[in-house]
């Protein structure tokens, strides 16, 4: 699986952003794609994934409630609205895929480039 993420950029304190993430390829369906984010000396953290039907959505204590992941499996993406953005939510953001349900970076085998977001105060 290969996984192309874009749609980072610098914004404004309090403003919106929206991540995607390609990936082409069959069988998109079975994975669960989530977003992780590492900030500079920080280590990579967890944000948000979305998984099968029926299963319930995952976010970070972070950012929940303000970012908002979902998935276009017609069309094989994954985006991340964010919305009221913080300057501590600056950082490089990945997408990722795993065949789990999971939170830990460990079980997600297939990763994009990154994309960087930087929120000015």
């Amino acid at each position: 699986v290969q996984l192309q993420a874009y749609g980072g950029g610098l914004v404004q304190a309090g403003g919106s952003l929206r991540l995607s993430c390609a990936a082409p390829g069959r069988n998109f369906g079975y994975y669960t794609m989530a977003w992780f984010r590492q900030a500079p000396g920080k280590e990579r953290e967890f944000v948000a994934a979305i998984s099968w039907p029926k299963m319930p959505t995952l976010y970070s204590g972070s950012v929940k409630g303000r970012f908002t992941i979902s998935r276009d499996n017609a069309k094989n993406t994954v985006s991340l609205q964010m919305n009221s953005l913080k300057p501590e939510d600056t950082a490089v953001y990945y997408c990722a895929a795993s065949l789990n349900y999971s939170r830990d970076d460990s079980n997600y085998n297939y990763w994009g480039q990154g994309t960087q977001v930087t929120v000015s105060s």
